[in-house]
């Protein structure tokens, strides 16, 4: 599954930089999440990077993104494999 930010988002700037694969971006109010490379940092941490540090807890499950852990794992490994291209 990917993530996705609410609108209760406060653009405190602290999730960008914490996303291994450059997925979230600042849109045209409030971030957004890339779903094509989010994996929920699977295959970096244990856990969400972004949901980890926002302070306003505006980082759910994406419903229309809806991955397995399988899933996830074989996204990290082509993002990874298109980096060293």
């Amino acid at each position: 599954m990917a993530l996705m930010i609410t609108e209760e988002c406060i653009n405190c700037d602290v999730c960008e930089p914490e996303c291994p694969n450059q997925a979230i971006f600042m849109g045209a109010s409030i971030y957004e999440i890339n779903p094509a490379l989010c994996t929920e940092c699977v295959g970096h941490f244990d856990e969400p990077q972004c949901v980890q540090v926002c302070p306003v807890s505006c980082i759910p499950k994406h419903p229309e993104h809806l991955e397995s852990q399988e899933v996830l794992l074989k996204k990290y490994e082509n993002l990874q494999a298109a980096v060293k291209n």
